[in-house]
């Protein structure tokens, strides 16, 4: 089992910045590759990014392109979303989730991550 604890939601101005933070327990960090999914209310569960278990590919929805971006520290069991230019419309509970690596190339599907979080809110006001 891999547990997930996220921090760092908050409540933050349209245009400003926060970064959540994921830590890992309960198996070899480095074996997993993590991602991020968002859900607003009344919306459906939607992937917000993800990062091979190395570190070495990242991927992203369109929709946070070129202002989220997705780490990981694999000696802290770690991974990071940094969120710049915050929109109202990036207001949402954010999911930490995890698979195995050599699971499949699909990065983008909820159901392909078998570990979540307990989510952690992030209200963007105008």
């Amino acid at each position: 089992q891999v547990q997930l604890v996220e921090s760092g939601g908050g409540l933050v101005q349209a245009g400003g910045s926060l970064r959540l933070s994921c830590a890992a327990s309960g198996r070899t960090f480095s074996n997993y590759a993590m991602g991020w999914f968002r859900q607003a209310p009344g919306k459906e569960r939607e992937f917000v990014t993800a990062i091979t278990s190395s570190g070495g590919t990242t991927y992203y929805a369109d929709s946070v392109k070129g202002r989220f971006t997705i780490s990981r520290d694999n000696a802290k069991n770690t991974v990071y979303l940094q969120m710049n230019s915050l929109k109202p419309e990036d207001t949402a509970v954010y999911y930490c989730t995890a698979k195995r690596k050599y699971t499949g190339s699909d990065y983008y599907t909820g159901t392909r991550y078998p570990y979540w979080g307990q989510g952690t809110q992030v209200t963007v006001s105008s």
